[in-house]
C-alpha cells in the first residue's frame, strides 16, 4: 500500500509544479535572477556531506505490511558487485532552475531497511532514500542488504546510525516523504516528523497499539495521543481519527496543518497517509476539523460535539467555541447515561481523488504488487465510503440491544436510502453502516422492522425495551432501492478478503507461558504438542531439591 501511494503522491506532486509554473508563465517573468521556490517539493541545495552509511538514524521495525513480500528486498548470498553507497546522490538532482528534483524519502525506523530498499527499486522516481535506526546490528544488516541489491540500491539508499528524533530535528523541511511505523505508539515521533517534511510533502504513519487506541486504556491513550477513546463497533476508525488528530496538535505547533490522502486500518494496525502544509491563518480552522463524541452507555447512539464554529459577518468570518451540549444527560433513545471520548478528527479522512488515482494506478501494475488482491480490495471499499460521515453504526449491534433478527443489509439500507439519507459501508468492519441519518431515524427503521418481526418481552430496564416502547415517527419503507447495493457488490467485486491462514493473528509477547486458553490463537495442535514437551520435560533441579528438603523435613 505504502509503494502505491507513493507512486500517486509523486505524480500528483509533478502536476502540481507544472500548474505552477504554467501559472507563474501567465503571470508573466520573474524578476531576473529570482529563482523559482516549489512549496511541495524541495529545490533547495541539500548538502549529503559526502557520507553514506555514516553516523545519523533512527530505530524502526518494520510492521507486516501485506505488499512486503518481495523476491528483490532480501540478498541470496550473491553480491551484485561492490558499490560507493557513500556516492553523493545529489548530482541525480536536476539543478536548473525551476525544476522539480527527485523526492528524498526518509525511513525514520528501518530495521534491516528492506521497506528502504523496495522504495528505492521499484519506485524509479525517487532520488534518494535515507534508512535510520539507532541499532548497531539493524544498521550493519541494512548495509549488507544495500550491497547485496546492487547499484540502484547503492546509488540511493544510505543507512545511518541515529536517533530518529534527533535526525529529524536536525533536517528541518528537507524531505519529500517521511515514513514512520515503530513497534506501538508513534507519539514521540510526530513532533519531529512533522518539521522535517517539506511544504506538501507526504508524511506516512503507522500505529500498532490497537488495544490503547481501542479503548482497553483510555487514560494511556490521552497520555499519548492527546484524545479519550471509546469502546464501541467504530473502535477502530476512532482510532484512525486520534491519530490524525494527534499529528494535527503536532503540526499546529509549528504553524502547520494536515491533509489525508488516506487513512486505512488494515490487518492489525492502523497507517494513515496525509499532506503537510505551512499556514498561519490555515490553522485556525483546526477546531472545525475536531470533534467529541457522546456514546451512550445502553445502545449504540453516538453524537458528535464539534469543538469549533464559524460565525459569517460581512466579508469576514470569525472562529468561535462550539455550541453545547448536543445531547442531553440521559440518551433520548434509551434513557442511559453518555460516555464522553474525544476530541478526534471529525473531517474526511480520505481525498477521494487520490483513492481513484491509487486504485487505477494499482490495477494497471497488478503484477508489481504481490498483495494486489489485498489492497485492491481495501481501495474499493474506501473509494465507495461517505467520505463526510465521521464513525458508523453496526447493524448487528443495533439488533442486539434489541434482541431481534437482523434485516439484511440491503434491506437496512433500502430503508434509510428511502427515507431521504445516504449510506455506505465501511473498509473498516464488513458490518460497519456509515449513513448521515440522525440516531431518531435508525431507530425508527428498527423500531418498524420489529413490527413486523416481533421480538420476545425483555425486562423493562434494558436498553431495548426503552426504544421499542416508543412509536415510530418515521413509517419505514423497506422496497429495495436501486442504490441499495454498490457497484462493487452489484459487479460481486471481493471487499473482505479470508485471513490468509488458520489461526491469523498477532502471536504471544516472547516470555509468556503457553497454556490451554492460547488455542484461540496457537491452534490445539501446536498448543498440546508445547504442553507436552513441558510435561516431558525434567523437574527444574531448585525446585527437585526444594521437594527433597520438605520431604525429609517430614
Amino acid at each position: 500500500m505504502s509503494i502505491a501511494v507513493l507512486r500517486t503522491f509523486i505524480s500528483k506532486r509533478k502536476q502540481e509544479h507544472e500548474e505552477k509554473l504554467s501559472r507563474k508563465k501567465k503571470n508573466g517573468p520573474k524578476a531576473s535572477g529570482e529563482t523559482i521556490v516549489e512549496p511541495e517539493a524541495q529545490t533547495d541545495s541539500i548538502n549529503l556531506d559526502g557520507k553514506s552509511n555514516g553516523d545519523s538514524d533512527l530505530p524502526k521495525e518494520i510492521s507486516p505490511e501485506p505488499e512486503a513480500q518481495t523476491d528483490a528486498m532480501v540478498h541470496d548470498g550473491k553480491s551484485n558487485g561492490e558499490c560507493d553507497i557513500s556516492e553523493d546522490s545529489a548530482s541525480n538532482h536536476d539543478k536548473g532552475r525551476g525544476h522539480l528534483k527527485p523526492p528524498r524519502v526518509l525511513e525514520a525506523l528501518s530495521a534491516s531497511g528492506l521497506r528502504a530498499l523496495r522504495y528505492a527499486r521499484e519506485i524509479d522516481e525517487i532520488g534518494q532514500v535515507v534508512a535510520l535506526d539507532n541499532d548497531k546490528e539493524s544498521v550493519e544488516s541494512c548495509r549488507v542488504n544495500i550491497k547485496f541489491n546492487g547499484s540502484v540500491a547503492c546509488s540511493k539508499v544510505e543507512s545511518h546510525l541515529a536517533d530518529a528524533r534527533v535526525y529529524m530535528l536536525a533536517h528541518p523541511k528537507e524531505f519529500d516523504a517521511v515514513d514512520l511505523d515503530p513497534y506501538g505508539a508513534p507519539s514521540v515521533f510526530l513532533d519531529s516528523a512533522v518539521q522535517s517534511v517539506v511544504d506538501g510533502g507526504l508524511l506516512m504513519c503507522t500505529a500498532t497499539d490497537m488495544a490503547v487506541l481501542c479503548g482497553s486504556n483510555g487514560e494511556v491513550c490521552y497520555s499519548k495521543y492527546g484524545s479519550y477513546p471509546l469502546r464501541g463497533n467504530y473502535c477502530h476508525e476512532m482510532a484512525l481519527r486520534i491519530l490524525l488528530a494527534c499529528i494535527e496538535s503536532h503540526a499546529n505547533r509549528y504553524k502547520r496543518y494536515i491533509v489525508p490522502v488516506l487513512s486505512i486500518h488494515m490487518n492489525f494496525y492502523v497507517r494513515v497517509f496525509v499532506r503537510i502544509y505551512t499556514s498561519a491563518s490555515a490553522i485556525k480552522s483546526t477546531p472545525l476539523k475536531l470533534s467529541y463524541v457522546y456514546q451512550c452507555v445502553g445502545c449504540d447512539s453516538f453524537h458528535l460535539q464539534p469543538v469549533g464554529r464559524t460565525v459569517s459577518k460581512n466579508t469576514s468570518i470569525k472562529n468561535l467555541p462550539g455550541f453545547g451540549p448536543v445531547v442531553a444527560q440521559e440518551c433520548s433513545d434509551c434513557g442511559k447515561k453518555y460516555n464522553m471520548g474525544g476530541p478526534i478528527w471529525s473531517a474526511p479522512i480520505h481525498d477521494m481523488e487520490w483513492v481513484t488515482s491509487i486504485l487505477a494506478d494499482v490495477k494497471s501494475m497488478k503484477d508489481r504488487y504481490p498483495a494486489f488482491n489485498q489492497i485492491s480490495a481495501t481501495l474499493t471499499t474506501i473509494s465507495e465510503e461517505l467520505p463526510d460521515v465521521p464513525l458508523f453504526v453496526s447493524l448487528h449491534g443495533l439488533c442486539a440491544t434489541l434482541k431481534c433478527t437482523s434485516p439484511s443489509a440491503v434491506i437496512f439500507r433500502s430503508a434509510v436510502i428511502n427515507a431521504g439519507y445516504r449510506i455506505s459501508g465501511s473498509h473498516v468492519n464488513p458490518l460497519g453502516l456509515k449513513t448521515d441519518a440522525p440516531m431518531d431515524v435508525i431507530w425508527d427503521i428498527m423500531r418498524c422492522w420489529v413490527k413486523n418481526h416481533p421480538v420476545k418481552p425483555q425486562p423493562s430496564d434494558q436498553a431495548g425495551s426503552a426504544i421499542l416502547a416508543k412509536e415510530p415517527t418515521l413509517q419505514a419503507n423497506f422496497t429495495r432501492a436501486v442504490a441499495s447495493l454498490s457497484k462493487a457488490q452489484a459487479k460481486k467485486v471481493a471487499r473482505f478478503l479470508p485471513n490468509p491462514e488458520r489461526h491469523w493473528g498477532p502471536k504471544l509477547r516472547a516470555g509468556r507461558q503457553i497454556t490451554s486458553k492460547h488455542v484461540s490463537l496457537l491452534g490445539a495442535e501446536a498448543v498440546n504438542g508445547l504442553l507436552n514437551n513441558d510435561d516431558e520435560g525434567d523437574e527444574p533441579p531448585s525446585k527437585r531439591k526444594k521437594a527433597e528438603d520438605t520431604t525429609a523435613n517430614l
